[in-house]
């Protein structure tokens, strides 16, 4: 993976030396994202910059990378991989295109040369780039169909600014760290989730999955390339099992391919397993073997206590699939200070705060990753595709209006100093939120009942839950220059499980039923049929202790940016309670609030953030 910036400016009196720094700046802001290369193009009103992680054809696919054909010239900087490189390069080369080296870059950049904008429904990838047309004077962006790759942009006063991550609009010149009242809500009545295209800080936008667009002097023009389609699911389910299974082990071996060392992931439930298990066979078969990733806290032996969603410990499933692979396996296990201190370099990573210890946490599990191999893949997405979190098998849960991961607007609210969101209302804020998402849910006109709810909360989950989750794994793993991979967001997954039927996804009453059914006598059988457990967090009490700490140490400075914004004594109260009410999710219950108001605090703070 990489970091990719670039400044397009209309303006005459542009000065070329202060642009070239800027770009040098936004570059080096990224540089996590690609230590191993770095290039900078720069041409008449045109500037683009790349830092590059080299996964693949190491030596030919530097960037920003240039192609002349026809009457165009094209320079390209590009954030991904591409998982159909072999068949995309064949009928390329059908039409008459040659190439160089063997990486996906340079396939990217003559397929945008061949099919233009249609070049994005030719992939399959994960994706984030930017290719400037010299002779038009024009520059087209697009963003991959699921998410996975981020893309953050300005467009103002003629100019526009783009870059991998926040930072790197942040480190241009002209970019002010400024958050009004709507970026403020975004912190405090959604986050770690934000507004599908909100970027927080004033005037910056996020380009949505699935988008593209063109920027010319005519400004910019943005449009959806791809949308989950509701249909008539005809298949048996014993054809769906098989049509999973098909789709399941395409993705993971297509997203093998690496001129690297390989990992994966592994808490010993059922995602990760049938990633590892299926990346040991196919790495096997070619002689080369893979390691696998598992992390621990310490004493969360002692201190764990089973929950409705945490209901066992990860560690003897661990082991029984450690039994099942050949794999050379590594065992990482933190501690609370190292946890707690990793807090804040978690929101430098993601520019914003997020989702507490289980950041930091991800953080240090990627850079410890990063000690053996420089790709791992990673089950995410599973549970949003195929219906696994309770929201989606609970009928009460199901059925209550709102965010199901987030029932919290009141209580978020009461923490807010008066006035703080001007005329914002939060209960409006969320709820139309969630109402524009629901309207946007295809379905068929004849779907009622479960059904239905069923394509409504695939839309909620995927617009919403598994965008927070996406750019927390983006952002700790190329933190720690780690390139991860997830194979469950393969589009064309999600495109098939959208309109299987609830019944199907609900195979004999389990979660992620038809998964499992898919994936019979790949897994232990003991490993296939666990029940879901979420990320680890750690259990300790030492943890809570220790936030603790330091938030009472922040309400005693006068000074600390988080008073500007939130109440003393609601503060106060929390750190003598224990709310049972869940700041987001499943895992961020007190300890994990009082953490992510310490994220906040050290966000306005290390940000410079100025609220107006």
């Amino acid at each position: 993976m990489c970091g990719i910036a670039g400044v397009i400016d209309w303006r005459r009196d542009q000065n070329q030396a202060e642009r070239g720094a800027a770009l040098q700046a936004m570059r080096a802001a990224l540089q996590n994202r690609g230590p191993d290369q770095q290039g900078l193009y720069q041409q008449g009103s045109a500037g683009l910059a790349h830092t590059r992680l080299s996964v693949v054809d190491l030596q030919g696919g530097r960037q920003p990378m240039a192609l002349a054909w026809g009457q165009e010239h094209y320079i390209l900087v590009y954030n991904g991989e591409l998982y159909n490189t072999p068949e995309v390069r064949k009928e390329l080369a059908a039409l008459g295109h040659e190439f160089v080296g063997h990486s996906d870059t340079e396939v990217l950049l003559h397929a945008y040369a061949q099919w233009g904008p249609g070049c994005v429904g030719e992939l399959n990838g994960i994706f984030a780039f930017a290719v400037w047309e010299s002779a038009r004077q024009r520059l087209f962006v697009a963003r991959d169909r699921i998410g996975v790759k981020p893309f953050f942009y300005i467009a103002r006063d003629q100019a526009f600014l783009f870059a991998s991550e926040l930072k790197g609009l942040l480190a241009h010149p002209s970019v002010s760290p400024d958050v009004d009242a709507e970026g403020l809500a975004e912190i405090m009545l959604l986050g770690p989730g934000r507004t599908p295209g909100c970027g927080v800080f004033r005037g910056v936008a996020e380009l949505p999955p699935a988008h593209c667009g063109f920027f010319d002097r005519d400004g910019l023009r943005v449009w959806a390339y791809w949308q989950l389609r509701d249909r008539e699911h005809r298949d048996t389910f014993a054809q769906t099992v098989e049509t999973v299974r098909e789709l399941v082990t395409d993705a993971i071996t297509r997203q093998l391919v690496s001129d690297v060392p390989v990992g994966a992931f592994l808490s010993g439930g059922l995602d990760s397993s049938i990633i590892a298990s299926l990346a040991d066979s196919a790495l096997r078969a070619e002689g080369e073997g893979l390691h696998t990733f598992s992390v621990g806290y310490r004493d969360n032996e002692r201190y764990f206590r089973a929950g409705k969603f945490q209901p066992e410990s990860d560690d003897a499933y661990i082991r029984r699939m450690n039994e099942a692979l050949a794999a050379i396996h590594h065992q990482v296990t933190l501690d609370t200070e190292p946890l707690v201190d990793a807090l804040f370099a978690a929101v430098d990573a993601r520019d914003l705060p997020g989702m507490a210890d289980v950041d930091a946490s991800l953080l240090l599990f990627c850079r410890e990753i990063k000690r053996h191999v420089t790709v791992a893949l990673s089950g995410e997405c599973a549970d949003e595709i195929f219906g696994g979190y309770p929201w989606y098998r609970d009928a009460e849960i199901r059925a209550r209006y709102g965010f199901p991961w987030a029932q919290s607007t009141d209580y978020r609210a009461d923490f807010l100093l008066p006035g703080v969101l001007g005329a914002i209302d939060p209960r409006e804020y969320v709820d139309q939120r969630y109402r524009d998402t629901l309207a946007a849910a295809h379905a068929l006109p004849d779907l009622t009942g479960t059904e239905r709810r069923m394509r409504e909360m695939t839309a909620l989950n995927l617009r919403w839950f598994m965008q927070t989750l996406l750019d927390r794994k983006d952002r700790m793993s190329m933190a720690a220059g780690l390139e991860v991979r997830v194979p469950f967001c393969d589009y064309r997954i999600a495109e098939y499980l959208y309109s299987v039927p609830w019944d199907m996804k609900d195979h004999q009453g389990q979660e992620k039923g038809l998964l499992r059914a898919a994936v019979q006598g790949l897994l232990p059988e003991e490993v296939r049929l666990r029940k879901k457990s979420p990320y680890p967090k750690t259990h300790h009490p030492d943890y809570l202790r220790a936030v603790r700490r330091a938030l009472r140490k922040v309400l005693d400075d006068p000074a600390a940016p988080l008073l500007q914004i939130a109440r003393k004594e609601a503060l106060e109260a929390m750190l003598d309670a224990d709310n049972p009410t869940p700041w987001y999710g499943q895992l961020m219950t007190t300890p994990q609030t009082i953490a992510y108001f310490l994220q906040v605090n050290y966000w306005l703070k290390a940000y410079k953030v100025r609220l107006v």
